[in-house]
């Protein structure tokens, strides 16, 4: 997007420095690269031409000054230690919640489920609730250490974030959940959770840019809960979203949580019955 301020001529004739924003999202980085590049040689053609119109005394001209928003410095950490706090919390909930069943059947206690009076989805819920808290837990630690340890400001709400974050634990519960009807012991349940987080980390925009991915990986990163995460976690983190601008990665959230919970229910009863 370019805004041109109103008196840009009339300061440019004056020999006074004159504005031009240039307004790139750097989400995608390619894009805006290119873009930036096509605005310095324009820039640098216009005042090559001013010059040369108006004399070698000529001081005014187009200077590109480059800022970026939401981290000034440039900083990695800024970018990374955020993105940390939906990935590291979904790797120890994933962890929990597929070993939580698989456990019972090797540890032989599997069984005594069947013999309790609480029901299937009952049982569901005493098995995601821990997993939820020590996800929540775990990502207050991580949002204390990059707020006190490497000094990152925090621009937004913590609600908004907690309620971010309890829809993605919703979401990686239900896969988790879903992980522990499938398997047999703890092995298996570690693998297909390995299995499953490799894909979900490359995919979420972590270390590499979505819109930079090809069409087709871009399609499967819908299905992947980190990716809301992540996002949420940085538009809240750096750049104080509120709910209606995070309304699509919410929405994405619950609509995964609402197909994995049932569908890990149903299977799970079937389980164990």
């Amino acid at each position: 997007m370019v805004v041109i301020d109103q008196d840009f001529e009339k300061r440019l004739m004056a020999g006074m420095p004159a504005k031009l924003q240039i307004i790139a999202d750097g989400r995608n980085s390619n894009t805006a690269g290119t873009a930036q590049s096509y605005v310095n040689t324009i820039a640098a053609d216009f005042t090559t031409r001013w010059r040369a119109e108006n004399g070698p005394e000529a001081n005014s001209g187009v200077k590109v000054t480059t800022r970026a928003w939401y981290n000034p410095s440039l900083e990695t950490r800024w970018y990374m230690i955020p993105s940390l706090i939906g990935t590291i919390t979904m790797m120890m909930t994933l962890m929990l919640t597929a070993m939580s069943v698989a456990r019972e059947r090797e540890a032989g206690t599997f069984d005594q489920l069947l013999v309790t009076p609480f029901r299937p989805s009952e049982i569901m819920v005493g098995k995601a609730l821990p997993s939820m808290l020590v996800g929540l837990s775990q990502s207050t630690t991580i949002l204390l250490v990059a707020q006190l340890w490497f000094q990152i400001p925090f621009t937004g709400s913590y609600f908004i974030l907690y309620l971010g974050l309890v829809l993605f634990l919703s979401a990686a519960v239900g896969i988790g959940l879903f992980i522990s009807s499938l398997a047999a012991n703890m092995q298996q349940a570690m693998i297909y959770s390995f299995v499953l987080l490799m894909p979900f980390m490359l995919l979420s925009g972590l270390t590499a840019p979505i819109g930079n991915m090809p069409d087709i990986l871009q399609y499967f990163t819908l299905i992947n809960p980190l990716r809301y995460a992540i996002s949420i976690t940085h538009q809240v983190y750096l750049e104080d979203a509120g709910i209606s601008q995070l309304l699509p990665e919410m929405l994405a959230l619950v609509a995964i949580a609402a197909i994995t919970l049932p569908f890990s229910a149903w299977l799970f009863r079937n389980r164990l019955t």
